[in-house]
Parts: C-alpha cells; sequence; structure tokens
C-alpha cells in the first residue's frame, strides 16, 4: 500500500473503532507519539492505547487532507466537535513504522467530559 491508501485505511479502521485491526497496520516495533501524551512502542503499546482511547470516547476522524511525499502521509483532520488536527505517518514496506499526531488534548478532554489533568 502507498502510504497515503495506508492512511485512509487506517482513517476507515479508526473510525470503526477496531483497535485490533488498526494496530495490524502497524509494524512491530513501530512508535505512535501522540504530542500531548508519552510515545508508545510496539504494535501491542498501540494497540492497548487505542483500546483505553477507544473505550473513553467516541472518537470520529474527518480527513480534510491527506498528503503524500515518499515513505511520508500527513493527515489534516477534523472532528464533528470541532477538534482539529494532525498526524504524520511514515510507512515502510505498507505498514506504519512512526507515526507523530498533534491535538489540543486540554479541548479533547472538555469536550468528552473527561478528567482534566491536576499537574
Amino acid at each position: 500500500m502507498t502510504p497515503k491508501a495506508l492512511v485512509q485505511e487506517w482513517v476507515k479502521r479508526f473510525n470503526a473503532g477496531d483497535a485490533e485491526a488498526i494496530a495490524e497496520l502497524y509494524h512491530a516495533d513501530a512508535i505512535n507519539h501522540q504530542v500531548t501524551n508519552d510515545p508508545m512502542e510496539g504494535q501491542a503499546a498501540i494497540k492497548a492505547m487505542f483500546e483505553a482511547e477507544f473505550a473513553a470516547a467516541e472518537m470520529t476522524c474527518i480527513p480534510e487532507n491527506i498528503f503524500e511525499d515518499g515513505e511520508w502521509a500527513i493527515l489534516e483532520w477534523r472532528d464533528p466537535l470541532g477538534l482539529r488536527g494532525c498526524g504524520f505517518f511514515r510507512v515502510v514496506e505498507g505498514k506504519i513504522q512512526f507515526q507523530r499526531g498533534y491535538w489540543d488534548k486540554l479541548s479533547f478532554l472538555r469536550m468528552h467530559n473527561l478528567p482534566l489533568p491536576t499537574e
């Protein structure tokens, strides 16, 4: 799969809320770093992260733009509540090797009535 096609598939699996299916898109030693959180290292940790996130809040990713540059795909997204963000995906041999995401965690927590950090 091209990086752009892989990210399109990632969005479909994300919107289905299927942590196992989304984790299959990552290399065994992949890193997912949502900059508001600590990096998740390894496919099992990434799967656990998505399981926890899907259990905590109903999330929908609406792609606004998906760009491809070599082995990178860039996703600019929004959700139905007005949150916006972007993600960078490095795709090696048809799987995600590295992902970095930027979004406003405080707004996300407030929108979903989740506990706010105390520190």
